[in-house]
């Protein structure tokens, strides 16, 4: 049976937050059909049930009243804004003689109005194309947008002034006019109206194009770092194929100078990769036979022979452009209501101005003055900008976010970043490097200190966590054991060369296999830990052998990091299944006051809910398996990217550079986003609520009116434009 597929449609003649409500919810009562429409990008992310094809969701969009297609080359784009300044172009230049001709007194000669209408036609007619065309299809739908107001606006101006010129006073006596700029009426003509209401408008969306655009460049130079094609090592030799046609385990060459294709590790050659236009590091990274890379990263001087690891989805690169997609197809609480507010805007608007219109001439009897407070009504209300204050910003946040490497996987993320006071953050491969290393191994008497270090490697061979890791490292020579098995947070046991071995913390020993420590290990034992490793017993047939002390260093960004956070109000806990004195020694040289040490992954989770249940909204870091629980427990999960997958498919953001500095950068900026959003918001709904009865009162002209209904959906894209200046000290 088939699966449900999730794809991506660009929609076109959308005009305002009301529009992307409108597709959204017509696709949404397609028979399982869930769907999301993000007006700031143009895009619907939709997900079809088995059984419905994409043909059927574009025929849906289509018969809304809009156009919908799988995404366009980039030349298509470009295309559709060249359209839009052209138009805007030859607007302006017939709209501006009307505009002076209309508000010089001594430019205006015999006849200028019957001058000035045939130059306003083409503008309210082809110009303002665009509008009439939206505002028909939604009409014949049953539906109005902003598109609505404005058509009418444009075609009420012009209607009236053709009335004015052909049967009214001012065709007969030439033309009386009064410019009303604010407020001001009398034998008017609207031909100024018509004309430059069209043209500030066009250039209003003309600008909120380019920047949306320029935004999603972003997310298309994500796409394209990727490299298109690879030299594949087959039985017949070397072959040049796509990229889509490399599987896991297949063998390809590198070049120097040449794209890596895909995740793998090295399995011949030595070079220095630069990974700068992925993770943003400037250093190249030293790989010879065993280490691992990144496709889309560059080779250096070396040829290299690399095996595919992870390839198509599953590989970073595209997981970095998935999580970046979904953030900013995600809609936080304050979207949702702007996308309610702006559902019932439109036909409250046109409420309004008739209330207007019919107000007007029962309380004054004066017909034009009525006229003016209805069309400045219908032209300054402007649900654009509501439409546009949470997804630009956000769409600008998460792109920014990418390029510091602090991956948001949602736009309720931003939400949840708000109060955080606290965070827990884990020890090993968090603060310090994960890259551990055996310190010493103190032997009881009458054992061997290397059999002890080769008999541990053998049952830590199987396991991934650092310790084990360095153990295993330290003994390469170590045997294959059998029936290994971990105690989570506790340690490791298994059988080798014949003896049941266990590797672990001494009480965990003693609690679950009565082994007891013998006095000759008690102190080594003490001097590991107050040296600050992490000291482990190893035990086998019943006795304890040996000690080994492992060491982690402290990133050289943690100190710097913790202190930054407190700059923000976050008090940064650390919390660990190591020791009270190893988890203090590396605390105190990074600035941590509080240490929770010695907990287990399910501890970890409880100190979690404790921190909770004091009242603080909390943040936690890790990059373990034995974090993935705390993650998702947390109010911000946040894991590192050198982690464990699990670790990352529970954390709300993915720190690609696996540095707790990324962590302050990610609340920093998930604080400035939401600001960001919410500063729109506010110019948004203060704008309406103080323009519309200004408009309705007659203290508006409808000039001035489409003026500021252009440059408040202007503001909010440009205001969020900001956000693309954040730096990660701000």
């Amino acid at each position: 049976m088939a699966e449900a597929q999730t794809v991506e449609l660009e929609i076109g003649g959308m005009t305002c937050a009301s529009c992307a409500g409108r597709i959204e919810r017509k696709l949404g009562k397609l028979p399982g059909v869930e769907a999301s429409v993000n007006y700031a990008t143009e895009v619907a992310r939709v997900t079809l049930p088995s059984g419905m094809s994409v043909d059927d969701a574009i025929r849906t969009v289509e018969q809304t009243g809009y156009t919908a297609a799988l995404p366009a080359p980039e030349a298509e784009r470009d295309e559709r804004g060249t359209r839009l300044a052209t138009r805007l172009i030859a607007s302006a230049v017939l709209a501006v003689p009307v505009g002076l001709l209309s508000m010089i007194p001594a430019l205006q000669f015999p006849g200028w109005q019957w001058v000035a209408l045939v130059l306003t036609l083409p503008v309210a007619v082809w110009g303002a194309w665009p509008f009439h065309r939206a505002a028909a299809i939604n009409l014949r739908h049953g539906a109005a947008t902003m598109d609505s107001l404005i058509s009418l606006g444009v075609i009420a101006a012009l209607g009236w002034s053709l009335w004015a010129l052909v049967l009214g006073d001012a065709g007969r006596i030439g033309m009386r006019m009064e410019l009303a700029w604010f407020g001001g009426h009398g034998d008017e003509l609207y031909l100024e109206v018509a004309a430059l209401v069209t043209v500030f408008l066009l250039a209003g969306r003309l600008i909120e194009s380019r920047a949306k655009r320029s935004n999603q460049q972003a997310m298309r130079a994500l796409a394209r770092l990727g490299a298109k094609e690879v030299t594949r090592i087959g039985e017949a030799g070397d072959e040049r194929i796509p990229v889509g046609q490399l599987a896991v385990g297949d063998r390809f060459r590198v070049v120097p100078g040449e794209k890596i294709a895909t995740d793998g590790i090295v399995v011949e050659g030595a070079s220095a990769i630069d990974a700068s236009l992925l993770t943003g590091e400037s250093l190249p990274v030293e790989v010879t036979a065993g280490s691992e890379v990144v496709g889309a990263t560059i080779n250096g001087h070396g040829m290299l022979v690399v095996e595919a690891r992870r390839v198509g989805a599953d590989a970073e690169l595209e997981r970095i452009a998935s999580l970046l997609r979904r953030a900013q197809d995600g809609k936080a609480d304050v979207q949702r209501l702007a996308d309610r507010v702006s559902q019932w805007f439109v036909p409250a608007v046109l409420v309004l101005a008739l209330a207007a219109l019919v107000g007007w001439i029962v309380l004054t009897g004066d017909v034009a003055a009525a006229f003016t407070a209805a069309v400045a009504t219908l032209i300054i209300a402007c649900p654009c900008a509501l439409g546009l204050a949470t997804p630009t910003a956000l769409l600008v946040g998460t792109t920014r976010g990418a390029e510091l490497g602090v991956l948001i996987r949602d736009a309720r993320v931003l939400e949840s970043s708000r109060g955080i006071s606290a965070m827990l953050v884990d020890k090993t491969g968090t603060v310090t490097e994960g890259r551990m290393r055996v310190e010493g191994v103190a032997a009881a008497a009458g054992e061997d200190a290397d059999e002890a270090l080769r008999i541990a490697a053998a049952v830590e061979r199987a396991s991934e966590h650092p310790i084990a890791r360095a153990i295993a490292a330290a003994a390469p020579d170590a045997p294959v054991a059998s029936d290994v098995r971990a105690a989570q947070g506790a340690g490791v046991v298994g059988v080798a060369e014949g003896r049941a071995v266990q590797v672990g913390k001494p009480a965990w020993l003693a609690d679950d296999w009565g082994v007891a420590m013998p006095r000759e290990l008690a102190d080594p034992f003490e001097r590991f830990e107050a040296q600050g490793a992490t000291a482990l017993a190893v035990a086998w047939d019943g006795r304890m052998r040996a000690v080994i002390g492992v060491r982690d260093t402290v990133k050289a960004t943690s100190r710097a990091a913790v202190e930054r956070l407190a700059g923000i109000g976050v008090e940064v806990v650390m919390l660990t299944g190591d020791h009270e004195r190893a988890a203090r020694t590396v605390a105190d040289e990074v600035g941590i006051e509080r240490v929770i040490a010695g907990v287990s992954p399910a501890e970890k989770v409880d100190a979690v809910r404790a921190e909770q249940a004091r009242g603080a909204k909390v943040a936690m870091a890790g990059d373990g398996v034995n974090d993935a629980a705390a993650l998702a427990a947390a109010d911000l999960g946040l894991a590192m990217g050198t982690g464990t997958d699990a670790a990352q498919q529970a954390a709300d953001i993915t720190l690609v550079h696996g540095d707790l500095a990324g962590a302050a950068d990610a609340i920093a900026l998930s604080r400035r986003t939401l600001r960001t959003i919410r500063g729109n918001l506010f110019w948004a709904f203060a704008y309406n609520v103080l323009a519309i009865p200004l408009a309705m009162a007659g203290m508006l002209s409808p000039l001035i009116a489409g003026a500021a209904m252009a440059f408040s959906s202007v503001f909010v894209v440009l205001h969020s434009l900001t956000l693309r200046w954040f730096r990660p000290t701000a």
